[in-house]
C-alpha cells in the first residue's frame, strides 16, 4: 500500500473503565492499561495492530487524569493524544476526532477503535480494513460486523442488509438491534443474518462531520468550538472543557450510525472480543486440560472451567466449578461465571457504601512513577515509592505533614530548601513541616524509597507545588 493514496488515521478510544473486570479494573486504573489477552496491556496491543505502511500515527482520545499513563504505554508509537475534560460518550469524542483529523486533510479514513478489545487475527482484520476503508472512500460509514460463535446476549446486534454493489464484501445495515435476551439471540445466531456490533468504525473525516451536522448540529457546534479553543501542553491536545461540557452526551450509535443512510457493514470473523466480563476473558484465554484459565500464582485442585487471577498472593481454589476468582492486594472476587454481568451491580454497592476499592488501587501511578499505600494509622502513613530514571517530583511544600524518605534502591538527588541531599541505599532524610522540597532519580534504574508521613491531615490533596516537569497545577 501506498501511504500516500491510502493513508488510515487509527483513532483509539481510551476513555472506558471496565467496571465488569473489577477488581483488577477500576476507574483510576481500567482494564486498557493491563496485560489481559497477552504479555501487552490491551492500549498498546491496540496501537500494534494499526503501524505499518498505510497508516498515520495514531490520535488517542482519553481521560485526562489518565493522559500520563497512555503517553507511557505508547511511548515510541507517535501518538497524538487528545484529552476529553470530561466523559461525553464516543459521539463527541469522535466529533473532535474528525475536526482535528481535518487538517491532514477531509478525505482521510478514520478507523476508529476502543482500546480495550482482543483481536486474534490480525491479518485478517486489515483484510476487513481493507474493505471498509474502500467503501469510507465511496461515502460509507462503516461498521465492523462481528460473526457470532455464541448466542451472546451481552453485545448489541447488526442486521446485514443487500451486498453493495462495486464494494466487495460490503453490505447495507438493515437494522441495528439492542442486546437480545437469550431466545432472541439463539434466533440470531441460527439465522446467520446477525452479527455482532464491533464498536469499530471506519470512515472519512468529511462524511462523519457531514452526517453529525445533520443529526446533531448542537454536539457538532459545541465540539467544533472545544477544538478551536484546545490548546497544547507537551505532547497532549487539551479540548476546552467548557465548550465540551456542553456537547450531548451521547453515543456514535445513536447519533448518527442509527440514523444516517450512509450506514454500511463489513462481516468480519477476526477473532473478536470487547472482554467486557470475567466470563467473556475466560472464553478467549489458554486454558489447562480442565478447562482451567490461570493467571498468577495460583493452584488448582479438582477445579473445572474456573478462570482464577491473582495479582501477588498465594491462591488456592479447590472442588469448584465454572467459578471466576480474582485476587488483588486489597480486594477479593468470587462468583459464579453465569453472573459474570452482574459484577457492576456490586461496584455500584461498594460505590453507594463510599468504599474507595470501587474505584481506586492501593497502587497509584503519576508520570514519575508509582506510589503504594502500606500501613495507614492515626496521625500517621507508610508509602512505598518508585520513581523511573530521570524523573523527578514536584518541587512542594505540605501544610500539615512532615515526611521522612528511606532510599531502598537506587540513587536520590533530594532538595530541601537551599540544600541539595545525595542519598543512596540505605540513607534517609527528614523533611519538616512546610519545608519546600523535591525528590529526583539521577539514576539508570528505579529508585524505590519507603516514605513515612506524619501529621494532623494526611490527604493526597496537602500539596502546593511551586515547579512542575509534568504541568501540574
Amino acid at each position: 500500500m501506498s501511504a500516500h493514496d491510502t493513508s488510515i488515521l487509527p483513532v483509539i478510544l481510551s476513555g472506558g473503565t471496565g467496571t465488569r473486570l473489577w477488581p483488577l479494573s477500576r476507574e483510576g486504573y481500567p482494564k486498557q492499561f493491563w496485560p489481559l489477552a497477552s504479555d501487552r496491556p490491551m492500549l498498546a496491543e491496540t496501537a500494534a495492530r494499526a503501524e505499518g505502511a498505510g497508516f498515520l500515527p495514531p490520535m488517542v482520545i482519553c481521560n485526562e487524569a489518565h493522559r500520563f499513563l497512555v503517553a507511557e504505554q505508547l511511548r515510541g508509537h507517535g501518538a497524538r493524544i487528545v484529552l476529553e475534560p470530561a466523559g461525553r460518550n464516543s459521539a463527541p469524542a469522535i466529533a473532535a476526532a474528525a475536526l482535528l483529523a481535518e487538517e491532514a486533510g477531509p478525505g482521510t479514513v478514520l478507523w476508529i477503535m476502543a482500546a480495550d478489545s482482543a483481536i486474534t487475527d490480525v491479518p485478517a482484520l486489515h483484510a476487513a480494513l481493507a474493505r471498509a476503508a474502500a467503501a469510507a472512500r465511496a461515502g460509507r460509514i462503516v461498521t465492523f460486523g462481528m460473526q457470532p460463535t455464541t448466542p451472546e446476549t451481552g453485545y448489541g446486534y447488526i442486521e446485514a442488509g443487500a451486498a453493495l454493489p462495486g464494494l466487495e464484501g460490503v453490505h447495507e445495515v438493515a437494522r441495528f438491534v439492542e442486546k437480545p435476551d437469550a431466545a432472541r439471540a439463539a434466533e440470531f445466531l441460527a439465522g446467520g443474518r446477525h452479527l455482532w456490533n464491533s464498536g469499530m468504525f471506519v470512515a472519512t473525516a468529511s462524511v462523519l462531520l457531514a452526517e453529525l451536522e445533520r443529526h446533531e448540529p448542537a454536539l457538532l457546534a459545541a465540539v467544533r468550538a472545544s477544538v478551536e479553543g484546545a490548546r497544547r501542553d507537551m505532547d497532549f491536545v487539551r479540548l476546552a472543557p467548557e465548550a465540551f461540557a456542553a456537547a450531548p452526551s451521547i453515543s456514535i450509535d445513536y447519533a448518527v450510525m442509527e440514523r444516517t443512510q450512509h450506514a454500511a457493514v463489513v462481516p468480519a470473523a477476526i477473532g473478536w472480543s470487547d472482554i467486557g466480563s470475567w466470563d467473556s476473558l475466560w472464553e478467549i484465554s489458554a486454558k489447562d486440560a480442565a478447562g482451567n484459565a490461570a493467571t498468577g500464582p495460583v493452584e488448582l485442585l479438582d477445579a473445572r472451567n474456573c478462570i482464577v487471577r491473582s495479582e501477588g498472593i498465594l491462591t488456592g481454589v479447590v472442588g469448584l466449578e465454572d467459578a471466576v476468582v480474582v485476587v488483588t492486594d486489597d480486594a477479593v472476587l468470587a462468583m459464579h461465571r453465569s453472573r459474570a454481568q452482574d459484577v457492576k451491580k456490586l461496584v455500584d454497592a461498594l460505590k453507594a457504601r463510599g468504599r474507595k476499592e470501587a474505584t481506586e488501587h492501593r497502587r497509584a501511578y503519576r508520570p514519575w512513577g508509582h506510589y503504594e499505600g502500606l500501613i495507614l494509622g492515626e496521625r500517621f502513613q507508610v508509602k512505598k515509592i518508585q520513581v523511573r530514571p530521570g524523573a523527578k517530583l514536584s518541587l512542594q511544600k505540605h501544610f500539615h505533614r512532615a515526611e521522612h524518605w528511606v532510599v531502598v534502591s537506587g540513587t536520590a538527588i533530594v532538595r530541601r530548601d537551599e540544600e541539595e541531599i545525595l542519598l543512596r541505599e540505605n540513607e534517609s532524610v527528614y523533611l519538616p513541616l512546610g519545608c519546600v522540597h523535591r525528590m529526583e532519580n539521577p539514576g539508570m534504574i528505579p529508585l524505590v524509597l519507603i516514605e513515612v508521613q506524619s501529621g494532623s491531615y494526611l490527604g493526597e490533596d496537602d500539596i502546593v507545588r511551586f515547579e512542575d516537569t509534568y504541568g501540574r497545577a
